[in-house]
């Protein structure tokens, strides 16, 4: 059975830190490219950070800088690492995995709410 756990969202003052956590089982995780995707009430979800199989980064224009996102095969954990936080980064996160070989297989976690308030 696949899944996905997201843990570590929260409530954080403007230019705080977060770091969410992604743990995957039922698939075999070094095969995924992992990303991280945001939904904001009202607007549709996005991406956010991606770090495929090979380790390759990449990050949305609006968090370039101030997000890093990181993976632990050993563990099957992907991690965001969220700093200099914005009321505009408020949403639920979710951690996403997807493979293309031999078929494109694509799993979602449930979120994790993160909101930007003084």
């Amino acid at each position: 059975q696949v899944q996905l756990v997201e843990s570590g969202g929260g409530l954080v003052q403007p230019g705080g830190s977060l770091r969410l956590s992604c743990a995957a089982s039922g698939f075999t995780f070094i095969n995924y490219d992992m990303s991280w995707y945001r939904q904001a009430p009202g607007k549709e979800r996005e991406l956010v950070a991606i770090i495929r199989s090979g380790g390759t980064l990449n990050y949305a224009n609006s968090v370039r800088g101030r997000f890093s996102i990181s993976r632990d095969n050993a563990k099957a954990t992907v991690y965001l690492q969220m700093n200099s936080l914005k009321p505009e980064d408020t949403a639920v996160y979710y951690c996403n995995a997807k493979s293309y070989y031999p078929r494109i297989q694509d799993y979602w976690g449930q979120g994790t709410q993160v909101t930007v308030s003084s």
